[in-house]
C-alpha cells in the first residue's frame, strides 16, 4: 500500500474517532473533535497531492478517497443536524447532490468517459470543511446560518456546473 492510500485509510480510521470524541462528556471535547476533523481533512488534501505528484494514483485511491471524504463530511453534518445546528433540508441538498453527481459519473463511465473533479467541486469541499471547522470551534445562530448558506450555495453551484458541463452524457431523448 502506497503513501497516498495509507493517508486515505488513516482518514477512514479517524472518522469513528471523530464521532466518539463528539459524544464524550469531558470539557474540551469539541476542541479534540476539531483537531481530529482537521487531521482527517488534511489527509484529504495530502493524499491527493501525493498521489498525483509521486505517481501513486491507484484504483483503490480513486474509489476510497472520495468515499472517505464524503463519509467524513456527512458524519459531521449529521451530528450538526442531531444537535439542531444544521437544518435537515441542507443535509438533504448535500446528499442529493452527491448521489446525482455520482450517478452522472457512472453514466459517463458506462460511455467510456471519466468526469474529473472540477474546481467548483474542490471549492465546495474546501468551503464545507472550513465551515464544519468553524461550527465545531464556535457556537452561534448567525455562524450556523452563514455556514449553512455557504455549504448549500457551493453544493448547488458545483452540482449544477457538473450537469451543465456534462449535459451530453445523458441522452435526454431516452426519458
Amino acid at each position: 500500500m502506497n503513501t497516498a492510500n495509507k493517508l486515505t485509510m488513516l482518514r477512514i480510521l479517524l472518522i469513528p474517532l471523530f464521532l466518539v470524541v463528539l459524544y464524550l462528556p469531558f470539557t474540551g471535547h469539541m476542541w479534540v473533535a476539531l483537531a481530529v476533523f482537521i487531521a482527517a481533512s488534511v489527509t484529504d488534501f495530502a493524499d491527493g497531492y501525493i498521489a498525483r505528484h509521486f505517481n501513486q494514483v491507484t484504483d483503490f485511491g480513486k474509489f476510497m478517497d472520495p468515499l472517505a471524504d464524503k463519509i467524513l463530511v456527512m458524519a459531521a453534518m449529521i451530528w450538526f443536524v442531531a444537535c439542531w445546528r444544521l437544518p435537515v433540508w441542507a443535509l438533504v441538498i448535500v446528499v442529493a447532490r452527491e448521489f446525482a453527481v455520482t450517478a452522472l459519473r457512472l453514466i459517463a463511465v458506462e460511455g467510456g468517459r471519466v468526469i474529473a473533479a472540477g474546481w467548483s467541486g474542490k471549492v465546495k469541499t474546501a468551503g464545507t470543511m472550513v465551515c464544519i471547522c468553524l461550527m465545531l470551534a464556535f457556537q452561534g445562530f448567525v455562524l450556523d446560518w452563514v455556514c449553512t448558506a455557504v455549504i448549500v450555495i457551493t453544493t448547488v453551484y458545483s452540482g449544477v456546473e457538473y450537469f451543465v458541463k456534462n449535459k451530453d452524457v445523458i441522452n435526454w431523448r431516452d426519458m
